[in-house]
């Protein structure tokens, strides 16, 4: 997974955005901050200050917490083996894994 927590907030910031059909436009006067400014933080050159991370967890209507969740976007390759090793541990229940697999098919 990505490092980089400017790289990584600024990607989740882009995708909170974007699920919320939210412009870069409305969400950079929404916060305070000039569209340009938004864009560079959405591309992981720039860092918010404490007081813009509370302007956009408020414009999100969202916890601090879900802002700064970055789990669901790790590499599939990471995620193939958190998924083989809970396999090989037996920390899941395989055929209900496997269920699962065949309703997705």
């Amino acid at each position: 997974m990505e490092n980089n927590i400017k790289v990584l907030l600024g990607k989740r910031i882009k995708e909170l955005r974007n699920k919320r059909g939210f412009t870069q436009e409305f969400l950079a006067e929404k916060i305070g901050v000039g569209q340009r400014n938004l864009s560079k933080i959405e591309c992981g050159n720039n860092f918010v200050t404490a007081d813009t991370l509370q302007k956009i967890i408020n414009a999100f209507e969202i916890s601090a917490k879900e802002l700064f969740d970055f789990e669901h976007n790790q590499s599939k390759e990471v995620l193939k083996k958190e998924l083989i090793n809970a396999i090989n541990e037996e920390k899941i229940d395989i055929k209900l894994l496997y269920n699962f697999y065949e309703a997705l098919k």
